[in-house]
């Protein structure tokens, strides 16, 4: 299953996210996830696992357990790359092996100070706040990623952690359209007005954390999970589904793309099994009742300052 993105690229529903995955256990986590199906990874250069992905990716390449046009890779430009967009794209795809990428991201709303290409540090001053770069507009990185295009290195090109209104503004100043938003979104963390403005304009969702991060999140930032809620629980026995999986097939039936993280293979091949059942009408509106608007994602843990608020 695939969704069709507005230059008519496709992008499969459900990916792999491999942040916070470890190195040592990249091999292994990319080669079962595809040989259970998964086509779509989700990576960026911010994890600090590109070179391992990549790795991994030629082996399975160079056995023909895959074949590149079956794959569809993101990565990110990361916040101290806004001024070296084209530099980052191709240290990326050294990293990842790879000729193309199948779609690039901004990966936040922010230009920070420069550390170097393929560095991702955050900086920050005296006083522990990030070193926000005021020189770079949103505008300027996006036309650089525009040229990416152009230049044959990447396929689609997109934002991600934009809110309604620098959404808007990439709309306005774009002449290549943002064909992805991808964003914190779950069931305690609906943000329907984001998620249907973006596909009123063409702009496919993509959910990062589609989990709410669960245990993850909640060591680093203290974030209660959705997984543990009564009502997922209830939905969970009815369809005789896991939470989680009822959880994937809420987000997919939204028209959102789900990249969830685990490396687990009996967890990949369970978050995999999502295509086999539907939710009812009813009880895609129960869940949404649930929604608490609460952010699990929470990188003013590091930087000092709250970009969201």
């Amino acid at each position: 299953m695939a969704v069709t993105l507005s230059n008519g690229f496709k992008i499969p529903a459900i990916g792999l996210g491999v942040w916070r995955m470890e190195k040592q256990e990249m091999r292994d986590l990319i080669i079962n996830s595809i040989k259970i199906g998964y086509r779509h990874f989700d990576c960026a250069a911010d994890y600090l696992n590109e070179a391992e992905v990549g790795e991994a990716l030629a082996e399975a390449l160079q056995t023909r357990l895959v074949k590149r046009e079956e794959l569809f890779i993101t990565t990110k430009l990361w916040n101290s790359d806004h001024g070296h967009v084209v530099e980052a794209c191709k240290d990326s795809l050294k990293k990842l092996q790879l000729d193309y990428l199948d779609l690039y991201l901004i990966h936040f709303p922010i230009a920070t100070k420069h550390t170097g290409v393929g560095k991702t540090g955050s900086a920050l001053d005296d006083e522990g706040v990030l070193e926000i770069d005021t020189t770079i507009t949103l505008e300027t990185t996006w036309r650089a990623m525009e040229d990416l295009v152009s230049m044959g290195l990447v396929r689609s090109i997109g934002i991600s952690n934009y809110d309604i209104f620098l959404t808007r503004d990439c709309l306005a100043y774009s002449k290549v359209k943002p064909a992805v938003n991808q964003i914190e979104t779950h069931p305690y963390f609906q943000r329907d007005s984001l998620v249907k403005f973006c596909q009123k304009h063409g702009i496919c969702v993509t959910a990062h954390t589609p989990l709410g991060g669960a245990v993850a999140n909640a060591e680093w930032f203290g974030s209660v999970s959705c997984l543990e809620d009564p009502v997922l629980k209830g939905l969970a026995e009815k369809y005789k589904k896991t939470v989680a999986q009822v959880v994937l097939r809420w987000g997919i039936q939204r028209n959102t793309v789900v990249i969830p993280k685990s490396s687990k293979v009996e967890r990949l091949e369970e978050n995999f099994q999502v295509f086999d059942f539907e939710l009812a009408e009813e009880d895609m509106a129960l869940i949404k009742s649930i929604d608490r608007a609460h952010r699990t994602n929470q990188p003013a843990k590091f930087w000092g300052i709250n970009l969201f608020a």
